[in-house]
């Protein structure tokens, strides 16, 4: 993934000392993604520089991605700063990016936008500078976790974590050292795994240089009873409302719990859907539809692990419908994000569904064309009173979904027309798209079209009657392949496919002046994820969010002033910059690259990649901003 720039002040860049701000709030990530690895508390009033490295250097031995997001929708926080940064160890600046902003007080919420990161979160209090110079040093706090017994020792190891505040110019690092050692910046939770008495001495330091007095604290790890050969014992509780058939309404929850009778739990792993093993901390919540699984295993402080357990479950949409039904005739519109979304604000109000079978997102009809704000905050009005009186939402989730009408642009001047279907389930809306290369889409009774499973080659289904510049692009897509993953794609961008004087073959024009939108959930094979932008900004599987196949997937292309962001269920999974001079990857001889695409305005079009990949597309609708 490239990174992404803010929009504040200046392009994100490496650490440019000359160009530093009066003030500098630095935030760092590793390999966790329950939490940032160090992050600023309090900052003053002003210029400030921002920093955020997630690299090697600050111990990312992964080359997980994480971003540092300013939350620019909660009016209940500062929302004139506008920070989205992504960072991980291979990219241009090795993981390490900084922007310039002006920081006002009050204050500002912050969090990592990779979906699955969420608890990577905080809050920014920021104070008048001019309160006088800060004298106050930082106040520092010891934790020490670990298996005691009945004299307060601590079985096998114990761990040690360190917490600083500062209410003036706010922390800048904290420091200890470990039985009489030299000191050493503190990064992690400190390990004690020796047997004896060990002390831990502790300080901090604040931006303006006060420096805490030495703190001491002491821990006495003893040798675990016997000869511990034993792994501990793990156990997985799957919570959340369930329907009938004992599937999971939206959400899923899974609580893990490990004992040991000897040296005592260590840690926990886990893993979801067969994904790589993390560090256990707080109950993994899986929105996603589909069919889940969460593995698990713990370890003692003898170093025995357990054999790694499965916990299975499946989330369906709220009511219990099957995710391949198409949405009732009767909805206003089609929308079955796990979120509530209203105009581009998320709202984490579940997208639950009424006693019609309609979600709230297609009670809300923020996709439909509003005369006013006004008429549109009505509709929303009266639609959450009936939601409530229903039970499908709560007054505080009522609350949260008015608050993002009130800040959306639905029926604003600009976005009165809505959105305009361009391919809704009829056969004269198909006659409308041309297609070509091989390969081949039909029409099915529920109105969504599917790839060919007979007619070979690789072809493209295009809408000719108008191009866009500035524009959001939904639609549905579903991975129909059998026995494995399909290989898709969205086209946006691209000139007139037919007659054009460099490329003969009208399918191979979107290809190469063109940029397509990945879809593909494969666990292998091509490196280029579902959110990718091909052969230019790389998505992993990861944080492609994939779902299982048969699983209707809601997927949003917005384009502005040549920005590309891709949502997939209603959360932004990539961002990528169409700027000149970017080459294809892997190479391509004949590739023209970014300086090849720089197209005001272009087409949209669907692509069928072979007759093993097949693919299914329904409800297209695009919006012109």
């Amino acid at each position: 993934m490239a990174a992404i720039p803010a929009a504040q002040a200046q392009e994100p860049r490496g650490g440019d000392p000359s160009a530093a701000a009066a003030q500098t709030l630095t935030w760092t990530a590793d390999n966790d993604i329950t939490r940032y690895k160090t992050q600023p508390t309090t900052a003053v009033a002003g210029e400030t520089t921002i920093v955020f490295e997630n690299s090697a250097a600050t111990g990312n031995t992964t080359s997980m991605p994480h971003t540092l997001t300013f939350d620019t929708s909660d009016p209940d926080y500062n929302n004139d700063v506008n920070v989205n940064l992504m960072a991980n160890p291979n990219d241009a600046n090795g993981g390490r990016w900084e922007v310039t902003a002006t920081l006002t007080p009050g204050t500002y919420r912050f969090f990592c936008a990779i979906p699955g990161h969420g608890s990577m979160q905080g809050e920014l209090v920021v104070t008048e500078d001019g309160g006088g110079e800060d004298t106050t040093p930082p106040e520092v706090t010891a934790t020490v976790d670990g298996e005691q017994n009945e004299a307060g020792d601590y079985v096998g190891s114990a761990s040690v974590a360190l917490e600083a505040t500062d209410e003036g110019s706010g922390v800048e690092a904290i420091e200890y050292a470990v039985d009489g050692g030299e000191f050493a910046p503190y990064e992690a939770p400190i390990v004690l795994n020796t047997v004896g008495e060990h002390s831990v001495v502790y300080r901090a330091t604040d931006v303006a240089g006060n420096v805490s007095e030495d703190q001491t604290t002491t821990v006495a790890v003893v040798e675990p009873s016997g000869d511990d050969t034993t792994p501990p014992e793990v156990t997985a509780t799957v919570d959340g409302e369930q329907n009938e058939a004992g599937d999971y309404l939206t959400m899923a929850t899974v609580t893990l719990e490990a004992t040991d009778a000897d040296s005592g739990v260590a840690g926990i792993e886990y893993a979801v859907n067969g994904g790589e093993f993390a560090p256990y901390t707080e109950p993994v919540m899986v929105h996603s539809v589909g069919d889940h699984s969460v593995s698990y295993r713990a370890t003692d402080n003898a170093g025995n692990s357990s054999e790694a357990g499965t916990a299975s479950f499946t989330v369906v949409q709220d009511g219990g419908e099957d995710p391949d039904d198409p949405p009732p005739a009767d909805c206003p519109e089609a929308d079955d994000r796990p979120l509530v979304v209203v105009g581009d604000v998320l709202t984490q109000v579940p997208n639950r569904t009424n006693p019609e079978g309609c979600t709230v997102n297609e009670m809300i009809e923020d996709e439909r064309g509003w005369s006013s704000n006004g008429s549109f905050l009505t509709h929303v009005a009266e639609v959450t009173a009936d939601l409530v009186a229903d039970g499908v939402i709560d007054q505080e989730g009522r609350r949260k979904i008015r608050r993002a009408a009130d800040r959306s642009d639905v029926g604003e001047p600009g976005n009165q027309a809505g959105y305009e279907r361009i391919l809704d389930g009829t056969a004269q809306s198909l006659d409308r798209w041309g297609h070509v290369g091989g390969g081949a889409f039909e029409l099915n009774e529920d109105g969504s079209i599917t790839s060919s499973t007979e007619v070979e080659g690789m072809g493209m289904l295009w809408f000719p009657e108008a191009q866009y510049g500035d524009f959001v692009l939904r639609l549905k897509f579903r991975d129909d392949t059998a026995g494995g993953t399909a290989n898709s794609g969205v086209f946006v961008g691209f000139p007139r496919v037919h007659g054009h004087p460099e490329e003969s073959r009208p399918e191979w024009v979107a290809i190469k002046y063109g940029h397509e939108i990945q879809i593909s959930d494969n666990r292998g094979g091509d490196q280029y994820k579902t959110g990718s932008v091909y052969g230019f900004d790389l998505v992993n599987r990861g944080a492609s969010m994939p779902t299982p196949t048969g699983v209707w997937n809601d997927y949003e292309i917005r384009v502005v002033d040549q920005h590309y962001s891709v949502y997939r269920n209603g959360l932004l999974i990539n961002e990528f910059d169409n700027a000149p001079g970017q080459l294809f990857s892997p190479p391509r001889a004949d590739d023209p690259g970014t300086d090849g695409r720089q197209n005001e305005t272009g087409y949209i079009g669907l692509q069928t990649h072979g007759t093993s990949d097949v693919i299914t597309f329904s409800d297209v609708r695009i919006r012109e901003l």
